[in-house]
């Protein structure tokens, strides 16, 4: 089975310019902590709550300051054709729990989360996987 099969098509997707107070509203408004930043349809990064307030509050950056200075660049992603375990694998080396989707040509498609994965993989993999994201750095 191939990422595209499980992935979420319709994601929410952050813009450069727009301000960390607009996208953490949009977060709290839909109950999530994750959301890919592209220009265009070029995906440029990624930005959790956690960017927010490590590299924004944290920082000092007030409500105004732009996702693009705080975003994550290179986020890690996975491309729409992948077969899950990919997505898995990667998952799990890097202890993270949701990947930009990408097309063979690059554009943002989508996101794929453990959730996703985990209602289609066999248990035992979807809770390995789980396991080695969740283990304390």
């Amino acid at each position: 089975m191939k990422i595209r099969d499980v992935m979420s098509k319709d994601v929410q997707v952050a813009r450069p310019e727009d301000t960390l107070q607009a996208v953490a509203g949009r977060m709290a408004a839909g109950d999530f902590g994750f959301i890919p930043v592209a220009d265009g349809d070029r995906l440029i990064g990624a930005l959790t709550d956690r960017d927010i307030v490590v590299r924004g509050v944290a920082s000092g950056a007030g409500p105004n300051a732009r996702v693009l200075d705080v975003l994550s660049r290179d986020a890690l992603v996975v491309r729409a054709d992948d077969d899950l375990k990919v997505a898995l694998d990667l998952m799990s080396s890097r202890q993270i729990r949701r990947l930009p989707v990408v097309d063979k040509d690059g554009r943002l498609v989508g996101v794929v989360s453990l959730g996703d994965l985990s209602t289609r993989v066999k248990e035992r993999y979807a809770g390995e996987a789980l396991e080695e994201i969740s283990r304390p750095g």
